[in-house]
């Protein structure tokens, strides 16, 4: 691998992983972020403070030799609690019994590799937006938010990590042909609000769980934090009867609250606050192509394929690009060409299944997890799936805890297995002989 001065614009969770696995290939890296250090500042990475690491990101991690040092800060989430409006809960577990998913802090672990990268020789810049870049001749221009300077950086190749809005994306839309864009903003929006640990400093609610209040057209989760407290995110219409819009009173937000959230708000004290201090975001989704240009610039993470929170695939998405590349660069070393071309024929497809997969498991959380023939549809799917493991794996199983599957794998297989499912729930009597025989061997006809 020839010394190959690399920028990387972005210095979220897949520009300074990304930048870890360039600088143990030898490359000299500096990393360009608009934002200021939040080492220092104690900012916030500037979305939800907490998010949900799975076997994919894992493996990212492990590539760096940090996946011990992480789970030691990480919360194990082993299924969702599902809370109904009348206070009932039920446990829902994703997978076997050691399968989980992991709470982590955003920042935190940004922080984390942040610090990694520059113990392997990366060099980090804040406040340093990117202005544009000239792409033919790899020529990036900055402006520092602090001083007003502006600079002019050479680099042999450039990485786009800059996120969903990612001005590196915007300069392929502006200076190249044939580029294709398409963005789509759900008609929901998310605002973060907060259970605080109890009086006696302990959590609120079952710790080792995502919960969830599924309630038809929108839905609020929680996952658990290390102070015990929990992030709480409503995922609700921006306009309509039941809107952020609509709730723009003290009493009509507290009063929609009681009558819906009733076990939470119990333990909710400053929710009134939260509500009307913290923003209502937009979630969008962002799929683009080509995501290089010649052997120069290439894009990676939210820049390349911004998803929606929905199946927690964001991050381990981003994570999982920097493995896919780290292969392709210890399989073709110097020739940058093939492996940008390469990678983005790889990823384009799995960027554009896991989006996919992303909004309709927005319909299953906030919906069909409260449905009681949906529950029995996955109870008849699990037992299939143990007694015939390589006939059948759960499409959740597939996405969260199989990195050895792609994503597009995973969404032809989803929907295939859907299709069946639909006809073995149409049968005449399903509920009482979910059990049987004449069930098991129906879907393997089906299959």
């Amino acid at each position: 691998m020839k010394n190959e001065n690399t920028s990387i614009v972005g210095a979220g969770l897949v520009g300074s992983l990304l930048s870890i696995y360039l600088a143990k290939r030898g490359h000299n890296v500096t990393i360009y972020e608009r934002r200021a250090d939040m080492r220092r500042n104690r900012i916030s990475a500037g979305k939800s403070i907490n998010l949900a690491l799975s076997d994919r990101g894992w493996r990212g991690l492990a590539g760096v030799g940090i996946s011990d040092e992480i789970k030691k800060v990480a919360i194990a989430m082993k299924g969702r609690m599902i809370h109904a409006v009348d206070g009932k809960i039920n446990f829902q577990p994703y997978g076997k019994d050691e399968q989980a998913i992991y709470s982590v802090s955003r920042g935190g672990l940004n922080c984390v590799l942040m610090d990694l990268a520059e113990k392997n020789g990366v060099k980090i810049n804040f406040n340093e937006k990117c202005t544009s870049i000239d792409l033919r001749n790899n020529i990036s221009h900055f402006e520092n938010s602090e001083t007003g300077k502006n600079s002019t950086i050479n680099s042999d190749k450039t990485f786009g990590t800059d996120g969903a809005f990612s001005a590196a994306r915007l300069q392929m839309q502006l200076s190249t042909d044939k580029f294709n864009y398409q963005q789509f903003y759900l008609e929901h929006g998310y605002k973060e609000l907060c259970i605080p640990p109890t009086p006696s400093g302990d959590f609120a609610m079952e710790q080792n769980a995502l919960h969830i209040w599924p309630r038809g057209s929108f839905m609020m989760i929680a996952l658990p934090n290390l102070d015990k407290s929990f992030t709480c995110t409503l995922f609700f219409p921006f306009e309509g009867e039941h809107s952020f819009a609509s709730l723009n009173t003290k009493e009509k937000m507290l009063d929609f609250f009681k009558k819906t959230f009733p076990d939470a708000v119990a333990l909710m004290p400053t929710l009134e606050a939260d509500y009307f201090n913290n923003p209502a975001s937009s979630l969008v989704t962002v799929k683009c192509f080509p995501w290089s240009f010649e052997d120069k610039l290439l894009l990676l993470g939210d820049a390349a394929h911004a998803i929606v929170p929905f199946y927690g695939q964001g991050m381990n998405c981003g994570f999982e690009d920097c493995v896919v590349l780290n292969e392709l660069m210890e399989k073709y070393t110097d020739d940058w060409t093939t492996i940008f071309k390469k990678f983005e024929t790889l990823r384009k497809p799995d960027g554009d299944a896991i989006a996919d997969l992303a909004v309709s498991n927005f319909v299953e959380m906030r919906d069909r997890v409260g449905d009681p023939k949906f529950l029995l549809q996955k109870k008849i799917e699990a037992r299939f799936s143990t007694k015939y493991p390589d006939k059948w794996i759960p499409l959740y199983t597939m996405v969260t805890y199989s990195p050895q599957l792609r994503y597009s794998t995973a969404l032809k297989e989803g929907n295939k297995q859907e299709a069946i499912m639909q006809k073995i729930m149409n049968l005449p009597g399903i509920e009482e002989k979910w059990e049987s025989e004449e069930i098991e061997k129906e879907i393997l006809r089906l299959l």
